[in-house]
């Protein structure tokens, strides 16, 4: 069974796996206070091009993404996201769960726009009962989206400029901010995306970690007592060493972009060869998750020689389905599957 589904299916990559078997030994003390988890720090706060940034490592994006909402957010807001948003369609409630609403708008192929932020945004405050409603306290969105789609330069500085304007925070789900930056189509660099937000986290489950999410808020603006709301969270991991030792090797030698571009190279074969076959796109998408609509029949044929991802239901005789190709895809996998198409 060749297996698209998705993009953390694989374990680690063999380097970082090989770090954590040499320092195994190693009597390190604990909560993120390590030598490699400063180390890690370190590097990440280069390559972001923060020097004052404070950087804290989770476990996860749906963890992270709770933890950082609800550390932000007063009783009385709730978070903006588009419809198509993770933390309002797959995080199982976890924000509502934290005591806040998720105030879904309108998007565009994953995207949320500009213009329908600022109607929004306008619309609220003009609205003369808008003191008995939820308020708008900060905006989520993720880079690449549901949907992998980027936001652009001007997109992203647009919305934070609105963000500002309202003095509401912007924050960046970057569960696959690597597939992001690795494709041809990203006209942003890591330091002009971490200038361009309130806070933001690098994905190491989905970039060759075997867990692990870096949290980054650039301008040394993390709230009060945060490694407590960590801790009152059940995030602070007490071998904190095992994130910290996983990033400082994703951020030697520009590993973390160098393993993702296999994901963006695989998935380019594989779009051609769906093109070259007649298959119709659900629209396009530049990096790593390419989604297709099939004929139901098809659908249930291919599904029992390749696994990938149910997407939405478009009509009773079509539905579109997401194929994620990752940082470990072999282009033999590759091959294998545009034949069977």
């Amino acid at each position: 069974m060749l297996s698209f589904v998705n993009d953390y299916s694989e374990g680690a990559d063999e380097r970082i796996l090989q770090r954590l078997l040499e320092t195994n030994r190693e009597q390190l003390p604990g909560y993120g206070e390590d030598r490699y988890c400063l180390s890690a720090r370190e590097k990440i706060r280069s390559a972001c091009g923060c020097p004052d940034a404070d950087i804290y490592f989770l476990t996860g994006g749906t963890q992270t993404n709770k933890i950082v909402i609800s550390s932000l957010l007063a009783p009385w807001q709730g978070v903006v996201a588009a419809e198509s948003g993770h933390i309002g369609t797959h995080e199982a409630g976890a924000i509502e769960n934290a005591g806040h609403k998720v105030l879904t708008l309108p998007h565009r192929e994953g995207k949320l726009m500009p213009d329908t932020l600022a109607q929004y945004l306008r619309s609220f405050y003009a609205d003369e009962n808008h003191s008995h409603m939820v308020f708008p306290g900060m905006v989520y969105i993720s880079w690449p989206t549901e949907y992998g789609t980027l936001y652009s330069r001007r997109e992203l500085a647009d919305l934070y400029d609105i963000c500002r304007e309202y003095q509401i925070p912007l924050y960046i789900d970057g569960a696959r901010l690597c597939y992001g930056l690795s494709c041809s189509a990203c006209d942003l660099t890591l330091p002009e995306l971490a200038a361009l937000c309130d806070v933001f986290y690098i994905g190491g489950t989905k970039a060759g970690a075997l867990c692990g999410e870096a949290l980054v808020f650039p301008k040394k603006n993390t709230p009060p007592q945060f490694s407590t709301i960590l801790k009152m969270y059940g995030a602070l991991l007490a071998k904190g060493r095992l994130l910290g030792i996983q990033f400082d090797t994703l951020f030697t030698d520009n590993l973390y972009l160098q393993i993702s571009k296999n994901a963006i190279e695989t998935a380019d074969v594989l779009k051609e060869g769906f093109r070259r076959k007649g298959y119709r796109f659900y629209l396009d998408s530049p990096t790593n998750q390419i989604f297709v609509i099939l004929e139901n029949s098809r659908m249930e044929a291919l599904s029992r020689q390749a696994a990938f991802c149910f997407w939405e239901k478009l009509d009773a005789s079509h539905t579109v389905v997401r194929f994620a190709t990752s940082w470990a895809t072999s282009m033999q996998d590759v091959e294998a599957l545009v034949q069977l198409l």
